[in-house]
């Protein structure tokens, strides 16, 4: 899967009815610009209201996710949601001019074509991840759902359900991008479902009135006599119906043996990508639905919210370094007592992560302060610069020719004292593409997962005279 963002080539349309109003909607999907995420906006109303694609927005997870900002709604967006996850489309605007998405054949497979109509196109910036770094768990309060995450280097998915009914049995599902698993073949043919005692229910409650045998499969676990059975068939607008004995309405037959499971695999997926980016990592799943998928969803977020201030690359002493010593002496032009930075562990074309263990033996702490030693500021923002260095100068081919000097320094706050016996990881990413030898960085330095010093850097790569 590719590592850069991805939108649509081109716009898609479809018309059709919504599950729950009954109500003919037209959808329209965009493409949209890096960043953007997945977005609603709906036509129909004052202003045409755009509500984000993510767990904080969901309203109502009663048989299908609600998104709502302010007065303004779209439901049932989970299997379009799915697609678009399962595609690899990380931004677009989708555009309905009712209060939700039409639910098509029941499955995800109707968007995944319109998608491939539109064609997916790749964009300049990376895509974004989240890494699942700790055993993450949310149980539900009610009705024995749960939803296990382990970390990974990749995502994948299980998924077990039990109804205790004797027509689906116990049924599990499985998704594995890396391993070869294809959505489009194995998870978005795979419908919704309800069960016949339900039905009437359902009805009652004003949902489903869009629903019919075309887009859904119905559960007869309890067989039913002809004149009720006619009744149904009124429900649905079908004559003839048949749910004389167990097993799907009018003897329906399954795409898979276990297109129950595959199909909250589906919903599973398309509620978690209102996490708004992907995830590596390994996901349990047992009796999920809606209400479980997006609290998941949202605990996930809060994660985000938390780790946006620990560092991205996990630290391992014991692995080869990129630049020992020696090579970061024959990079730059500093020396001992004024060289501050001891390896560097990762560097690509735009980002480098180098590490400082501050003893006791450092030079300056003899001043600053001999009875309380802290590592000055100004010091631990000349080592990032110093990082910062050797990703610029990596961009030459002759480094020892050249230096980088310091232009501006902005934005500098320090958050945690640093003092002997701390490992300083410094986290420099390009704020943006170097032009005529000007660098512009943002610089991290952690202590552990601490958040210890950030400021914004400007340098000049210049040749040495």
């Amino acid at each position: 899967m590719t590592e850069k963002q991805q939108t649509l080539g081109g716009e898609a349309t479809f018309s059709g009815k919504g599950l729950h109003t009954g109500a003919t909607v037209r959808l329209t999907i965009r493409p949209a610009e890096a960043g953007t995420g997945i977005r609603f906006c709906r036509t129909d109303l004052d202003g045409a209201p755009v509500i984000d694609a993510v767990a904080e927005n969901v309203a109502q997870t009663s048989r299908s996710t609600l998104l709502k900002k302010g007065e303004a709604t779209v439901s049932t967006v989970e299997h379009l949601m799915a697609a678009l996850w399962g595609c690899g489309v990380d931004n677009a605007l989708v555009e309905v001019d009712g209060g939700e998405v039409p639910i098509a054949d029941g499955s995800a497979m109707p968007w995944v074509e319109l998608i491939r109509r539109a064609g997916v196109v790749e964009q300049e910036a990376e895509r974004k991840y989240y890494d699942i770094t700790e055993k993450t768990t949310f149980v539900s309060e009610e009705g024995g759902s749960e939803i296990v995450a382990y970390p990974d280097d990749a995502f994948s998915a299980v998924v077990n359900v039990d109804f205790e009914s004797a027509v689906v049995g116990k049924q599990y599902a499985t998704f594995a991008p890396e391993a070869g698993d294809d959505f489009s073949k194995g998870v978005a043919p795979c419908r919704t479902f309800v069960f016949l005692h339900e039905v009437e229910p359902l009805i009652q409650n004003n949902l489903i009135k869009g629903g019919d045998l075309d887009n859904a499969i119905v559960i007869v676990e309890r067989p039913v006599a002809a004149e009720q059975a006619a009744q149904i068939g009124k429900l649905f607008g079908r004559e003839g119906i048949s749910a004389d004995r167990q097993g799907y309405l009018n003897n329906l037959e399954l795409n898979f043996d276990n297109e129950i499971a595959r199909h909250k695999l589906l919903d599973l997926l398309g509620d978690l990508a209102l996490v708004g980016v992907r995830i590596r990592g390994r996901i349990f799943a047992t009796r999920p639905g809606h209400k479980t998928n997006t609290e998941f969803a949202k605990l996930l977020r809060k994660h985000i919210k938390r780790d946006a201030d620990r560092p991205t690359f996990k630290y391992d002493p014991n692995a080869e370094p990129i630049y020992d010593i020696n090579r970061i002496k024959a990079t730059l032009p500093h020396r001992p007592p004024f060289l501050l930075v001891d390896k560097i562990i990762h560097i690509t074309d735009d980002e480098v992560v180098g590490i400082k263990n501050v003893t006791m033996n450092e030079p300056f702490f003899v001043g600053h302060f001999p009875d309380e030693p802290v590592m000055p500021g100004v010091l631990q923002v000349e080592a990032m610069a110093q990082c910062g260095g050797i990703l610029a100068l990596s961009t030459v081919p002759d480094p020892e020719n050249y230096s980088t000097y310091f232009m501006t320094i902005d934005g500098v706050k320090y958050r945690h004292k640093v003092v002997p016996g701390d490992t300083l990881q410094f986290e420099l990413r390009l704020a943006e593409p170097i032009r005529r030898g000007i660098v512009k960085m943002d610089a991290r330095a952690y202590i552990g997962n601490t958040l210890a010093t950030e400021a914004k850097l400007m340098a000049m790569i210049a040749k040495n005279k």
